[in-house]
């Protein structure tokens, strides 16, 4: 048995810990400030909650000491005082941060750790960075990695056509902070909301446009082998425009406050979604130009015996694998660990990673 410590007892933090707990391997204390909060997680023997202000440093670090690993599932600008604590408690690290500057403070925290510091184990930057990098391995030389994830509504009903699915912040992070992208071979910053494309998908058209974060640590990795490299978030055809004139023409960009009010009491919440993953990678091998992609769907479904939406599944399983994997050897003991290092079939195979496999899914939602 392992002792984890979850920072954050919202949705993705609950389903966090109802999938460890129910493998028996881990015993799992969730810590929240708002007891309101806590009071929700669901009843297990292997989970306890425990109220903690993140912001008193002692009290962080006399919850992380002598536990195996913390897991942030926390909003992204409280992360970075969880790694602050992890280093100096010498706890193995991983988040769910999208959040560029969180995870460069978090590689500066990892230089000559003792425990092993993992950013962005979540579904983008995370899964689709590990699906990225494996396809990659399939060419001699490389052109174009082009990424693509949306988690979005079964039955949209708006005209944004979007329901909230996750954190509200870490949304209107991506929507406003610079992106990083490969331009002509060099790393570059473009704007967030721009360069905008439609595709289809069985049948079904959506958009794509540049939000921030989803790249993660893979545009340093590959800089210099691709000569284009993106990340576009997924939506339905119209949100784009919408959100473009909320953040412009209104300057909510400026005011994210209101922002933030505006989506939680407008764009109501919802457990039927789907989580749309889509890679593309061109390059050159054996002196032809090729193209293999990477194309999957997963909805809500039952896992740990629990219904849950499709972001719960994918977010919670990527960083459930990725502690599995740390906790068995297979991922290193100390030192930054990037997404990009961790082997597609390894995580495929692992008990958590199985929900990303469309027939395994399919079984859950039909039960």
């Amino acid at each position: 048995m392992k002792n984890v410590t979850i920072i954050g007892a919202g949705k993705i933090g609950g389903a966090i810990a109802r999938m460890l707990a129910e493998t028996g391997d881990y015993t799992v204390t969730v810590a929240d400030r708002s007891a309101e909060q806590l009071a929700k997680l669901d009843s297990h023997p292997a989970v306890s909650a425990r109220e903690l202000d993140i912001s008193d440093a002692a009290a962080l670090d006399a919850a992380l000491s002598g536990q195996f690993a913390v897991l942030s599932a926390a909003p992204f600008h409280l992360t970075g005082a969880i790694a602050e604590s992890a280093a100096r408690t010498g706890t193995h690290y991983l988040d769910l941060t999208e959040d560029v500057a969180t995870t460069r403070k978090v590689e500066e925290l990892a230089r000559g750790a003792a425990s092993a510091f993992i950013p962005q184990c979540g579904l983008a930057p995370g899964f689709i960075s590990i699906v990225a990098h494996d396809l990659t391995k399939h060419f001699d030389t490389l052109d174009t990695v082009r990424m693509r994830v949306g988690a979005l509504p079964q039955y949209p009903s708006n005209a944004l056509n979007y329901n909230l699915t996750w954190s509200t912040d870490g949304l209107i992070n991506e929507y406003i902070e610079p992106c990083e992208a490969i331009v002509e071979g060099k790393l570059s910053v473009v704007p967030a909301m721009e360069e905008r494309e439609e595709f289809s998908l069985d049948g079904v058209t959506y958009e794509a446009f540049n939000t921030s974060g989803g790249l993660g640590t893979l545009a340093k990795t590959l800089e210099g082998r691709v000569r284009t490299m993106n990340y576009r978030t997924i939506r339905y055809p119209g949100h784009q425009a919408i959100i473009k004139a909320l953040l412009n023409d209104f300057n909510l960009k400026n005011r994210r406050d209101v922002l933030k009010d505006l989506f939680e009491n407008a764009l109501p919440a919802t457990m039927q979604d789907v989580v749309v993953v889509f890679v593309t990678v061109c390059g050159w091998k054996e002196g032809r130009y090729l193209q293999e992609t990477y194309a999957n769907k997963v909805y809500a479904g039952v896992v740990a015996g629990k219904k849950m939406s499709a972001i719960q599944i994918t977010t919670a399983a990527g960083i459930c694998t990725v502690l599995d994997l740390l906790a068995d050897g297979t991922l290193p003991q100390a030192g930054f660990v990037r997404q990009e290092e961790i082997d597609l079939p390894s995580f495929l195979a692992n008990r958590f990673g199985r929900v990303y496999d469309p027939e395994v899914m399919k079984v859950a939602k039909a039960g």
